[in-house]
């Protein structure tokens, strides 16, 4: 890819070990590429330190194309990938309030008492994979394993070495999670003047 629109880190690892660690991140994805076209996913592109992937909807008809995933391995394994949600046919990041689906993974449901009502009503809150700063800010996947979700303040207590040795950071890893919460759960278009979106919120992965 001749433009990167991850990150500005730059290759401090001996690239050769990085590049193999790539490689082989590519190779196993195709090994199963028909597999995973099933699911609707694209291996649009693979070129050091960068692998574009596109993420459709097969469950619709028509199929949709949701977004693309972008992620960058410059220093890995040292260090872990960098991921963003992009527009697959530019590769370009989505802002924040443009992205096609934020991750919505379900929280445990809380008791709430009713005014006028005896006992207690069990409801289901959603919590969102895709985290910004601001609606004009470009998100990041926050689970472990994303080198954003690590170099945050709130996460220095969970870093990327505790994660490194289970794979945290491979790319079938971070697109299971990406088409868990944010293509499988799309169960419908709902059509009102242009085409949106309809989501269930799948329970939190085991």
């Amino acid at each position: 890819m001749a433009v990167s629109y991850i990150s500005q880190a730059v290759q401090h690892v001996e690239p050769a070990v990085s590049r193999a660690k790539f490689e082989k991140e590519i190779a196993d994805f195709r090994a199963l590429g028909q597999a995973y076209r099933r699911n609707g996913w694209f291996l649009l592109e693979a070129s050091f330190p960068q692998a574009l992937v596109a993420m459709a909807a097969p469950q619709l008809s028509p199929p949709a194309l949701v977004c693309g995933v972008l992620v960058d391995y410059t220093n890995y394994d040292a260090e872990p990938p960098s991921v963003r949600l992009v527009n697959p046919f530019t590769a370009e990041p989505y802002l924040a309030d443009e992205l096609p689906t934020n991750l919505p993974r379900a929280l445990e449901g809380q008791a709430v008492e009713l005014p006028g009502m005896p006992g207690a009503l069990q409801f289901q809150q959603a919590q969102s994979l895709m985290q910004a700063y601001g609606p004009k800010e470009i998100p990041f996947l926050c689970i472990a394993g994303v080198r954003e979700y690590h170099l945050h303040p709130a996460h220095s207590g969970d870093t990327w070495e505790l994660h490194r040795a289970a794979g945290a950071g491979r790319l079938v890893r971070l697109l299971e999670v990406i088409h868990t919460y944010g293509i499988a759960p799309i169960k419908s278009y709902g059509v009102n003047l242009v085409p949106q979106i309809g989501f269930e919120i799948p329970e939190p992965a085991k």
